[in-house]
């Protein structure tokens, strides 16, 4: 008994001393934020309820007590810095907060010396670095998500500029910068900028003018980044001036989605004035845990304020701390601080800063919370290395009468879509602009439509258009008696016409109109600010495409090279130069060791290829040359015979149709001849090239040809090409396709040689991301199809061709003198083989004529004309007859048989020879 009783002696006196050293039973925690504001409200009531349910369970803690003290910073940084102090004079272990990034950036530098976490959910400037900031946690998504947002709803709108309103504090100021880095990326800008003062310093005058000086500027696409109540009042100010009406387009950040939220109910004139406005809300996924604090909220705020999503941010962020504080705990580890070395001396006076300590669990506690990985009110929160929320998301909600729907989401994962993201992650991420979608939008004036996000500025200024005061071709552009006229000018009138909107301009030369003038420096006027356009045969080229935009192309042209040329006639031997002498010998080698081939492989088997050597060598001959023809008649028995035959045959059947379709080529298409033979004709010589004044030619030729300055002449007028093509001055022009055309349409002598070594267009050029350029690229693709620029085309550019040569329909009929040189060698053919023919048969007709019809008559009497009726009947009978009656005249001779005592006629006789004996 003595022993129970000394036993419970001694634990109840080291218990104190145990309990001391595992650290205070109460866990303080600081918070900082405008009570009177909207976050401020709603994070008070939130943050208290999840200390309640904390401390209503002692799992959570251990038994230990969560004890969070508010402080007050009322819109000032000096108070909240204030604040900061006084929490880090209590030994507390997290502070919350602050509210504003204004006073994140100065409080942070204290977390950062004294070891104690700071976290906020609503300050969200994207430059707070945690490498600058290693003890600043922002724990919902930062301003870098939402502007990110922003600018994929540009984007996905096409506009291309956007008027920033934002206050000027680091918050806001930073949120924008960050816009505009995102819109950069997406070819997009802010054109304009309105810094607004400061919450609660904004008034009805400041925003007054600012908006009146916006109503100046081309672009309707205005993006409002502040806070409720200089919010609310651009708004109502805009309405007073007619900017929320049909042609304007306002997007405002997470504040505008907050005062909904919080408010079931809007002033009419508030609710009226953010008709079609575009605002995000920070997502939260449906939940229970979420609908069951949604429905004790009313209980909790006693109906004094709605809850928004910061409120559910608040709730988390208080729970975040509690389990790194219980991990933190269950390591081991003890809440204790301790001096700062560095404030030893620095006191003195009110300030007491040596009352300042140093947290000494602060690093293992800011690593617990960045280990973070729990399911909150807002979802699941986890950290990535950046230290940013995991999968940041939100809604993109259009205000309309009947409430604020949701017309999409947009997430980090998946970029903008109706889909919710939580049903994306579990897929692969898509970011591609098919996959981008919104529903349909309710615009400012009720309008559904999509704005077109610009108007021309209503500032009384004339649209500055550069033309070209040309010297030469001044069908494209040329100024008559203080009139500006040509093809350029006309396709810009017309395209300008189709535009929804009126656009005031007025033609400014740029050249002295003696020589052509240079178009880079043209194009670079727009740069300067001199011209608001460039009108004119202005080729769009890459570095002129580096400093404006330019619109559709509205005719082609690229660089081609013009040479003089003399056309080749026809030859009489225009049928051999398909092929070339060795193709020729080549060929017909083949022809005869075919045939020989062919007859060695048949001579013992084949009749056809037996016989006296004479013979045989004939039908090689036949026989190879007649398979060019495929007419050969000789029959082919063996197997490899015919083998060889089908490959030659196959063979021959390629060269017939090569022959032909060069031969047709030949003498079908026209035959020019110059020694320039395109653009790689010009590089290897060392010829000089002409080109036009003021044309990018020059510059395209140095410095991507390679060709020498040295060789390049500047030529000024069509009529210089041709005096220095005539007389050799230039080996070649090279000018674009459109002047070129024009040049040729009279002057038949130059041909351009060979193809196009550059494509391009001309076009219209206004500045960067100007919207008017994409208008008129609309109304140049109008034209193109109605028909108009084709009818403005034939207007200025069709001209009569040159007829000097026929046309062409006669240049493609084959004429007969192409192919004398074949029917010449063929009727040689045909009278040697009648002489050597009639040669032979007066050979035969001597050695076989019919004795003479009667001996008694005068010899005389036998005229010219008997003898060539004679003949002729010789000449008409049958080889054997004539043969049969050659040997009896010669066994009669040989007999003395022969009998002259009566005549007979040559008829007569060959009916004896043929009748039998």
């Amino acid at each position: 008994m003595n022993l129970v009783w000394e036993v419970l002696i001694l634990l109840f006196c080291i218990s104190p001393f145990s309990l001391a050293a595992q650290g205070p039973q109460t866990l303080n925690l600081g918070a900082i934020f405008v009570f009177n504001t909207i976050n401020g409200k709603v994070s008070r009531i939130a943050m208290k309820a999840a200390e309640d349910d904390i401390n209503a369970d002692p799992s959570i803690l251990g038994g230990r007590k969560l004890a969070i003290s508010m402080h007050d910073s009322n819109f000032s940084g000096f108070l909240g810095i204030m604040g900061a102090l006084q929490f880090m004079e209590m030994d507390t272990v997290a502070i919350i907060g602050p509210q504003s990034s204004v006073m994140a950036h100065v409080i942070s530098h204290l977390a950062n010396e004294l070891h104690v976490p700071l976290l906020s959910f609503t300050a969200l400037d994207p430059t707070l670095s945690p490498l600058q900031y290693p003890y600043f946690i922002q724990t919902a998504p930062n301003d870098l998500f939402q502007m990110t947002a922003i600018a994929e709803m540009i984007s996905y709108f096409g506009w291309a500029e956007v008027i920033a309103l934002f206050s000027d504090d680091d918050q806001a100021r930073n949120g924008m910068t960050t816009l505009g880095d995102q819109l950069a990326a997406r070819r997009c800008r802010i054109s304009y900028k309105v810094a607004l003062p400061p919450d609660p310093k904004a008034n009805r005058s400041d925003i007054q003018n600012a908006l009146i000086k916006v109503l100046t500027l081309e672009s309707r696409v205005i993006v409002v980044n502040t806070y409720s109540k200089t919010g609310l009042l651009v708004f109502e100010v805009a309405q007073s001036l007619g900017m929320i009406d049909k042609g304007f387009v306002w997007i405002a950040t997470s504040w505008l989605s907050t005062v909904l939220d919080s408010y079931k109910t809007l002033p009419p004139n508030t609710f009226n004035s953010i008709q079609g406005v575009l605002t995000l809300r920070p997502h939260v996924p449906d939940s229970n845990r979420k609908r069951d604090f949604e429905s004790r909220w009313d209980l909790l705020s006693n109906g004094s304020i709605g809850l928004n999503p910061y409120g559910l941010y608040a709730y988390d962020t208080v729970w975040m701390i509690a389990r790194a504080l219980r991990l933190f705990l269950d390591q081991g580890n003890t809440i204790s601080f301790s001096n700062d070395s560095k404030l030893n001396g620095v006191g003195g006076g009110m300030l007491n800063l040596e009352t300042l300590s140093i947290f000494d669990g602060g690093k293992q506690l800011l690593d617990n919370i960045l280990k973070t990985n729990m399911t909150g009110l807002t979802g699941h929160l986890q950290f990535n290395q950046d230290r940013s929320i995991l999968y940041p998301a939100f809604d993109i909600i259009n205000v309309i009468k009947t409430g604020f729907p949701l017309i999409g989401y947009w997430s980090n994962y998946s970029g903008l879509s109706f889909v919710p993201p939580e049903t994306l992650y579990r897929k692969k991420a898509n970011r591609s602009s098919s996959s981008q979608h919104l529903h349909s939008v309710v615009w400012p004036g009720g309008n559904m439509s999509k704005p077109r996000g610009w108007v021309f500025p209503d500032n009384g200024r004339q649209l500055r258009v550069g033309i070209p005061n040309r010297a030469s071709y001044q069908n494209f552009v040329s100024t008559v008696n203080g009139s500006v006229q040509g093809y350029c000018i006309d396709v810009f009138i017309a395209a300008i016409k189709l535009l929804p909107y009126a656009v005031p301009y007025k033609f400014v030369p740029f050249g002295d109109g003696h020589k052509n003038p240079n178009y880079d420096g043209l194009v670079n006027q727009i740069i300067s600010g001199a011209f608001d356009a460039v009108v004119g045969d202005v080729a769009i080229v890459t570095n002129r495409t580096k400093a404006v935009d330019f619109t559709q192309p509205y005719i082609e042209s690229g660089l081609v090279v013009v040479a003089p040329v003399k056309k080749l006639n026809s030859s009489a031997w225009a049928f051999l130069r398909p092929f070339t002498p060795l193709m020729w010998a080549v060929t017909a080698i083949f022809f005869l060791v075919v045939g020989t081939v062919v007859w060695i492989l048949e001579h013992r088997i084949n009749d056809e290829f037996r016989g006296p050597p004479r013979k045989q060598f004939v039908t090689v001959l036949w026989f190879s040359f007649s398979t060019m023809f495929f007419a050969h008649r000789e029959n082919t028995v063996s197997t490899l015979g015919r083998l060889v035959l089908i490959i030659w045959l196959f063979v021959v059947l390629i060269v017939n149709s090569s022959y032909t379709a060069s031969l047709t080529s030949i003498l079908t298409v026209q035959q020019l001849s110059s020694p320039i033979q395109g653009i790689d004709t010009l590089i290897t010589s060392n010829q000089r090239v002409g080109f036009q004044v003021g044309s990018f030619a020059e510059n395209y030729m140095i410095n991507e040809l390679n060709i020498a300055k040295s060789r390049l002449i500047a030529l000024g007028s069509p009529e210089e090409y041709a005096e220095a093509l005539a007389n050799g001055t230039v080996a070649a022009v090279v000018d674009e396709k459109t002047y070129v055309d024009f040049f040729l349409s009279r002057r038949c002598d130059f041909s351009i040689r060979g193809q196009e070594f550059t494509k391009s267009g001309w076009g219209f050029a206004f500045p960067r991301d100007s919207p008017l350029s994409v208008d008129m690229s609309t109304a140049i693709l109008t034209l193109s199809e109605n028909g108009e620029l084709q009818k403005i085309h034939e207007k200025w550019l069709v001209r009569e061709i040159c007829n000097s040569e026929g046309s062409n329909s006669d240049s493609e009929k084959l004429q007969l003198q192409s192919f004398w040189g074949l029917f010449l060698i063929c009727g040689i053919a045909c009278f040697l083989a009648l002489l050597l023919y009639f040669c032979k048969m007066v050979r035969q007709f001597n050695r076989y004529r019919p004795v003479e019809s009667d001996p008694n008559i005068p010899s005389s009497s036998n005229s010219r004309s008997r003898r060539l009726q004679t003949f002729l009947s010789f000449v008409d009978e049958k080889a054997e007859v004539s043969k049969g009656r050659s040997k009896r005249k010669r066994s009669q001779e040989l007999n003395g048989c022969m009998k002259d005592d009566y005549p007979i006629d040559g008829s007569e006789r060959i009916q004896r020879d043929v009748s039998p004996t």
